[in-house]
């Protein structure tokens, strides 16, 4: 287990990571946010749980704004949040792919068992906020908070 560090402390400012849409970036951002949540001071599986939602939000993203193409900007944010007098971990993902309609992002039947499709249900069940907002420009930002 990780010191935790006060949030305050590790983000006193935001925290901004620039990849290109190429599954290989992926377990490196997993590597940095499973780092940073443990040392905020997140119990392990809560850590880990957050750091699937990423995964799931970022390959969503490369399959669905990008539809597949791994040369693609995708910019992430990682910054404190302050609510109802307690702190959360906002991550907010910025892409400039095909956007999507807000209610066409949904997860499939749960009954329906098959691989794939779930990546939706997996973020919306562990992150306490979730939003998608057409950017200016193009391209979706995809805001997410956990609570601390």
């Amino acid at each position: 287990m990780v010191d935790s560090v006060s949030m305050e402390k590790v983000l006193v400012n935001p925290i901004r990571v620039s990849i290109s849409s190429t599954p290989a970036h992926l377990p490196i951002v997993r590597a940095l946010v499973e780092r940073l949540t443990e040392q905020l001071g997140f119990e392990e599986q809560v850590a880990h749980k957050i750091t699937l939602a990423v995964d799931e939000a970022l390959s969503n993203v490369i399959k669905h704004a990008y539809h597949g193409r791994e040369d693609q900007p995708i910019e992430i944010t990682f910054h404190r949040v302050r609510e109802g007098g307690g702190e959360a971990l906002g991550i907010e993902l910025r892409d400039w792919g095909t956007p999507v309609a807000r209610n066409e992002i949904r997860s499939r039947d749960l009954d329906d068992v098959r691989p794939g499709g779930l990546g939706v249900h997996i973020i919306t069940s562990i992150m306490d906020e979730v939003k998608y907002i057409p950017s200016p420009g193009g391209g979706t930002r995809l805001r997410m908070t956990k609570a601390l």
